[in-house]
């Protein structure tokens, strides 16, 4: 194994801000082969996985990233507390509806929040969480919204197949009764 092709891919990693995919990683390296770029990407998940730190490599928003350990959260969250601001119950809706049902329109989403979210619109939009994808072929052409790669990325999601069913967020809620 090029040993030192894996030392690269780790320095990328760990410098960028937001996961790398097996392209973008390929894309810095000129004449490096993606199959190769995979490759070291998976032995170094499987070696920090094998290390028993904090943190791992983790296949998050179609890209690898250093991640921290879930138990770690509440630390972490407790720390970043007050340079990040919560989202709402009326966000949480309203981010969660996009997610399901995307491409979406304001008014599918007002109607089945059944509340005006123009202001959340743009505080989601803001904060990156979701984006205009385009315009639907209707009188005024309403924009369409869809999530983001940071969507993935804060909600800890490999991709947007990862989101819960519905049955099991349901089993999730019968579980917290008890």
């Amino acid at each position: 194994m090029d040993n030192h092709l894996k030392l690269i891919t780790e320095a990328l990693l760990f410098a960028s801000g937001e996961p790398l995919s097996p392209r973008q990683i390929r894309d810095l390296l000129p004449g490096k082969d993606l199959k190769e770029i995979k490759r070291v990407l998976k032995e170094l998940k499987d070696e920090y996985e094998t290390m028993k730190r904090s943190f791992l490599i983790t296949e998050v928003a179609e890209g690898y990233q250093f991640r921290s350990l879930p138990k770690f959260r509440p630390y972490i969250a407790n720390m970043l507390m007050s340079t990040q601001s919560r989202l709402s119950k009326a966000a949480l809706e309203t981010l969660t509806i996009i997610a399901y049902k995307q491409p979406i329109i304001r008014q599918e989403i007002e109607r089945l929040r059944g509340v005006e979210i123009g202001g959340i619109l743009k505080m989601l939009l803001k904060k990156g969480l979701i984006r205009i994808v385009g315009r639907k072929s209707l009188p005024g052409r309403p924009i369409i919204y869809g999530t983001t790669k940071k969507f993935l990325e804060v909600f800890d999601l490999k991709d947007l197949s990862s989101l819960p069913t519905l049955k099991e967020i349901e089993e999730l809620g019968d579980g917290e009764e008890g």
